[in-house]
């Protein structure tokens, strides 16, 4: 957001304009912000072969795909409703990862049936998916590297007791699979968390896949997730993809200087495209103060924005309705039944019942992560670009709410008497 002539706009446009006509709370991205990021990204690694798979769980919004596709990139799914998103979206099949976690096999059977980069995450799993297609699907491994990573241990991904990947000790197993079904692993991947800071991180987690490259000689990629940090407070820092980019480029060079096939680099960046791109708008329902504390209450809450309860984590709020005046200590909670608060005792402009605010750094995990909690209905979405404000997601109602809800018999009633 930039503070232009005494008020905010975002993409150029007026955001308190955005809260006028597309009404409050509304989720606004800006399409620049994710262009800037995305064109970062491929600065700092174009001294490598280089891909970029947008994880969609983020925000899958089909504007927001399309856009991401318009930008070269390709996209990775976690569930099979995500890949069916991404074809929809105009995503070629050959351009989509598919790395689930647990789901029901079927899944895979249909991934495998859309022709799209399956990744595999489980010995049982590889053993049933080899022992049906054979060699006839190329597969991605996910390994993982019992390397603990992450700002937060709900997105720490690569600890030896998470659910995710085949440890890198059962690789033995994993070969004696592949050969036994003559399976074509054509990659390798690894994420270890997200909002990791350290790029040494991500170097040994490069050391431990390219030492397991060896054992699969058809190896196009090695995939080394993402996870890379995007600042959330006035002093944060992100990570150094420059300087991650200029290590891996000369390990690269090196691993592939000894092959005849040389591997190709994938990362899959999700908040680090869309973080920062995402405001959530809201309006002051109410300024309550009690012995303690003054509290801003606002029409939205955990339901909307959940990261800050969840995750404990750090949202920049702004008035967006007053920048100039003089500012007072706030607590800023929402409207659920719960004890939904976004900030505590945070400084902000003099807040008056109907001030719009916003939310910064709500593109990634906002809407995505939303519920119906409290039967409160899901916010629109609008995405600015080129100087334009677009609606691409209508507001719920209450008819949305009601849509699903039937009474239809799936049993029919028995007319056997009841055992005595």
């Amino acid at each position: 957001m930039e503070l232009r002539g005494g008020a905010y706009h975002i993409g150029g446009v007026p955001a308190s304009r955005i809260a006028e006509l597309a009404g409050t709370p509304v989720y606004v991205y800006d399409a620049a912000v994710i262009d800037r990021q995305a064109k970062r990204l491929k600065e700092a690694f174009k001294a490598t072969p280089t891909r970029f798979m947008y994880a969609c769980k983020a925000l899958t919004n089909v504007a927001v795909l399309k856009h991401m596709r318009s930008l070269g990139l390709g996209l990775d799914s976690v569930s099979i409703e995500e890949v069916q998103i991404g074809l929809k979206a105009g995503f070629k099949p050959e351009e989509i990862l598919f790395t689930p976690n647990m789901v029901p096999y079927e899944e895979y059977r249909l991934a495998a049936k859309l022709g799209v980069e399956i990744n595999i995450d489980s010995i049982p799993v590889l053993e049933r998916f080899g022992g049906e297609f054979g060699g006839g699907i190329p597969v991605c491994i996910r390994i993982n590297p019992h390397i603990m990573a992450g700002g937060n241990e709900r997105i720490s991904t690569g600890h030896i007791d998470s659910k995710f990947g085949i440890s890198i000790h059962q690789l033995r197993h994993v070969e004696r699979v592949v050969k036994t079904y003559g399976l074509r692993v054509d990659g390798l991947h690894m994420h270890t968390g997200s909002d990791i800071l350290d790029t040494e991180v991500f170097m040994r987690a490069a050391e431990l896949l390219l030492e397991s490259a060896a054992l699969f000689p058809n190896l196009r990629f090695l995939d080394l997730g993402s996870g890379f940090k995007v600042p959330y407070k006035p002093d944060d820092i992100s990570t150094d993809v420059e300087e991650l980019g200029q290590r891996l480029a000369a390990r690269i060079k090196s691993f592939n200087a000894g092959r005849p096939n040389p591997v190709e680099l994938w990362f899959e960046p999700g908040k680090f495209l869309v973080s920062e791109a995402g405001v959530l708008l809201v309006a002051a329902s109410l300024v309550k103060q009690t012995t303690a504390t003054v509290f801003v209450g606002v029409d939205s809450g955990l339901n909307h924005l959940i990261r800050p309860m969840l995750y404990g984590s750090y949202h920049g709020i702004i008035n967006v309705s007053r920048p100039e005046e003089r500012k007072r200590i706030y607590t800023v909670v929402g409207y659920i039944c719960e004890t939904d608060t976004f900030a505590w005792d945070r400084q902000l402009p003099e807040v008056q019942t109907g001030d719009v605010l916003a939310f910064l750094n709500a593109g990634a995990y906002g809407f995505s992560m939303a519920s119906n909690y409290n039967s409160r209905l899901r916010p629109a979405e609008v995405l600015v670009k080129d100087g334009k404000a677009l609606l691409i997601r209508r507001r719920e109602t209450l008819e949305d709410l009601l849509a699903q809800q039937v009474e239809k018999e799936l049993v029919p009633a028995t007319t056997d008497p009841i055992p005595a």
